[in-house]
């Protein structure tokens, strides 16, 4: 046991590297599910599953809506390197995360995790990240994702989830 900020926290052997399984999991079906669709799609083909979503591969060479797409190039490498550092940042986080804390923190950054380096992947190998999930509706459409974004997008939503419902700790300081 140790203190920390007034209260006792009980230190795991491990923290919450069971949780890692969760980042592997995310990795392969992006990387999966990414070549199928590398596989049988040309770049900017489109095949409509629904109503409102498309198969369409594209190629993105910035981040999130195509931010910085245009850049002459030094955004793949500062984005692979911001993405390696909020993973090796993550992985601490995971290795200290008291028990309590496992319930959705440690799944939400494993989530992270795993989407983090799935697009990093993308972006060694290729030089860009593979999109292909396309939600539309009546001319409307969202810019393109793919696995490992949903990974982000969810693991950040159980993190703010976790923060607004949280309970503070309404214990006076320790004097």
């Amino acid at each position: 046991m140790s203190e920390v900020n007034g209260n006792t926290v009980r230190k795991t052997k491990h923290g919450a590297w069971p949780w890692l399984w969760l980042s592997v999991a995310v990795i392969a079906l992006d990387q999966v599910s990414k070549y199928l669709v590398s596989s049988h799609l040309a770049i900017n083909d489109s095949i409509r599953l629904l109503p409102v979503f498309n198969l369409t591969l594209l190629h993105n060479t910035g981040a999130a809506w195509s931010f910085l797409a245009g850049a002459s190039g030094w955004q793949r490498w500062f984005f692979i390197l911001l993405a390696l550092a909020v993973s090796v940042a993550i992985i601490v986080w995971l290795r200290y995360l008291p028990r309590q804390q496992h319930r959705w923190r440690a799944p939400a950054l494993a989530l992270v995790l795993g989407g983090a380096l799935g697009n990093v992947i993308d972006r060694l190998w290729h030089g860009y990240v593979i999109d292909f999930i396309q939600l539309h509706y009546q001319g409307w459409y969202y810019p393109a994702f793919n696995l490992a974004d949903s990974a982000i997008t969810i693991g950040a939503a159980m993190l703010i989830l976790e923060g607004l419902l949280s309970r503070p700790d309404h214990r006076p300081p320790a004097s």
